[in-house]
């Protein structure tokens, strides 16, 4: 048996987990696994409803992107349908995207990861949260729940709520945007977009400050995932999906994500509750590490050749001088969710000065006429599915969702794994080392419950069990 290191739970992330570091004979960190150990069960207990209530229902599988969950559980039951949506729904459904996509990577940046990057990953544990920031840096916070308050705002004025809205039904979206949620939107726009240069400007000046981390911290070759479009531009919403390899090669593209069963596996682990998909054509010695690849904002920025939009196209060609074509530092998970905000809050002012954007037809109706359909969209976090089987009346019979960091899981279990080997040195765990772990997984953003959200610093414990199986050491944080 080899010693082995447990952080039990992880710390600011949107639900719970542990990390176990395996040690090999000589005290050297041989492996690392990243495990889920919340079970939720929404495949199981969507089985047996109504189509029709599958969007407000999946919303709840999520407190923080909710929108996501609306969106491709809709266009799945719209498959089912056999309907097209209004263009006016469309728009939307892209501004409620938009507007997760900015309070979703608001909250990661400036919330959970900017107490390391800012106070230092190896600061005092006790003021190394959001509180210890808002007296260190009152300003970067302020300007952090601006836009985080402005994409929710974005998306109330098209779901009805900031959470858990239900706007966004099957056929469509529930109701117009009044001209009154329009004005009012473009009149917080810019106050919003300025926040978000400052914060792109911010990004910029901490890749020098942690040029260790932007090495250590998961850069290896590992294929990309998302939505792509035929002439490069960002995509969030709909289309085909793209596959490329390391060096930016296109390994797929033009893929209806309904064939997602074709060219992904999903396997499962005897010590996480997540499902760990692969790319079949990848997969080698029927070991899913073989056949990895990554999802979200860091794909998504590889994947596109713009954005489309002047201040976020500027960005991102001064991030490619820095870092090349190819982004494949995991530690970059960061400045490609700052990109995405300040292009999400252009690409919704686009859609709020569309002549049509109040259009008052919204919807489509239709019954089910099909027996499966499946939808998808990027999801802050990556490339979400909603997979449903239905019978003749409408009753689910089967439901598989493909959420974004189960895609990323093994992505975080190496990039755990590179950061372990360069910061773990010796039989005792020090704080510094243990939180450059968690920044680690935090990078990826990983959504575990779906509907926890973990603010500050959560208990954990860590212990060091040695070859016989007693512990060592031991460490808390209470």
């Amino acid at each position: 048996m080899h010693d082995i290191h447990v952080i039990d739970p992880v710390s600011r992330i949107e639900g719970h987990a542990k990390i176990t570091l395996h040690l090999d004979g000589e005290g050297q960190v041989e492996d690392a696994r990243f495990h889920i150990t919340e079970f939720r069960g929404f495949e199981e207990f969507c089985r047996g409803r109504l189509l029709a209530e599958m969007p407000g229902l999946t919303a709840r599988t999520c407190g923080i992107c909710p929108v996501s969950h609306l969106l491709a559980s809709a266009k799945a039951t719209e498959q089912v349908m056999a309907v097209r949506i209004p263009p006016a729904a469309t728009r939307l459904r892209r501004m409620a995207n938009l507007g997760q996509i900015v309070q979703s990577h608001s909250l990661s940046f400036f919330h959970l990861s900017a107490p390391d990057l800012l106070l230092g990953m190896e600061s005092d544990p006790a003021r190394r949260n959001v509180f210890g920031l808002m007296q260190a840096e009152p300003d970067v916070v302020r300007q952090g729940i601006g836009l985080r308050r402005y994409g929710q705002e974005v998306i109330a004025a098209v779901t009805g709520q900031r959470i858990h809205g239900t706007g966004i039904v099957a056929g469509g979206v529930a109701e117009p945007l009044t001209t009154d949620a329009r004005d009012t939107l473009r009149a917080g726009l810019d106050e919003a977009l300025a926040a978000a240069r400052n914060t792109l400007e911010l990004s910029f000046g901490l890749l020098d400050r942690f040029a260790e981390e932007l090495e250590t911290f998961g850069t290896f070759p590992s294929m990309y995932l998302a939505h792509g479009r035929p002439d490069g531009l960002w995509e969030h919403y709909d289309g085909t999906l793209t596959v490329i390899d390391a060096d930016g090669g296109v390994i797929a593209a033009g893929l209806d994500p309904a064939d997602y069963r074709e060219v992904l596996g999903e396997a499962a682990s005897s010590d996480s509750y997540l499902k760990v998909p692969y790319w079949k054509a990848a997969l080698r010695d029927d070991d899913p590490r073989t056949a990895m690849y990554r999802v979200g904002p860091l794909a998504r920025i590889n994947i596109a050749e713009r954005f489309g939009t002047p201040l976020a196209d500027a960005g991102l060609a001064a991030l490619r001088e820095r870092v090349g074509r190819i982004a494949s530092s995991s530690f970059l998970y960061h400045h490609a969710r700052v990109l995405e905000v300040l292009a999400g809050l252009e690409l919704i002012g686009e859609l709020l000065d569309h002549p049509e954007i109040t259009d008052t037809h919204v919807r489509a109706h239709a019954e089910p006429n099909l027996r499966r359909g499946v939808g998808a969209s990027e999801a802050p976090r990556g490339t979400l599915f909603h997979d449903y089987e239905v019978d003749a009346n409408g009753v689910v019979t089967g439901v598989n969702l493909v959420i974004a960091t189960g895609q990323n899981e093994l992505a975080m279990n190496r990039t755990i794994r590179d950061i372990a080997a360069r910061y773990v040195t010796g039989p005792e765990l020090t704080d510094g080392m243990l939180n450059r772990i968690e920044a680690g997984i935090r990078s990826y953003d990983p959504c575990l419950s779906c509907s926890t959200h973990a603010l500050g610093q959560m208990p954990m414990v860590v212990e060091l069990v040695d070859q016989e199986g007693v512990t060592i050491d031991e460490r808390r944080r209470t």
